[in-house]
């Protein structure tokens, strides 16, 4: 069972795009956890909107999950070069969801990393199961 002390979720990009500024932050492309884990987000629309996959690394249940679909949305600000963002990850072949909140930031040397946070619920099977769902 998941932990409901908050768990810090570093991302780290795997590939980018020559034509990207390294003062800015941008969430579209691959990138990879710490852990293993890959996510792959796409183009980030005009109101800030973006989908993508997730694939995790981890299971508790020790099984293969396969990747996942996420959605997910970043403030757009032209003058903001390291936005905040969020994005819920449902999970395939389970009945679990996840949602994820953060910031892109560029360190000192130019690379860009995710600082995340999130949360994960499964479905209870009734209202007297709620607390150990999440």
């Amino acid at each position: 069972m998941v932990q409901g002390t908050p768990f810090l979720l570093v991302l780290n990009l795997a590939l980018v795009a020559p034509s990207l500024s390294a003062s800015k932050c941008v969430l579209t492309g691959d990138w990879t956890n710490d852990l293993g884990s890959h996510m792959t987000i796409g183009a980030v629309n005009e109101n800030g909107d973006f989908r993508g996959t997730y694939k995790t690394a981890v299971s508790g249940n020790m099984t293969d999950v396969p990747p996942s679909p996420l959605l997910g949305s970043q403030h757009i600000v032209e003058e903001m070069c390291q936005p905040t963002f969020g994005f819920t990850v449902h999970w395939k072949n389970t009945d679990t969801i996840s949602v994820f909140t953060g910031q892109c930031f560029v360190d000192k040397d130019g690379k860009e990393v995710l600082k995340t946070m999130w949360l994960w619920r499964a479905r209870a099977n009734s209202i007297q199961n709620d607390w150990k769902a999440t």
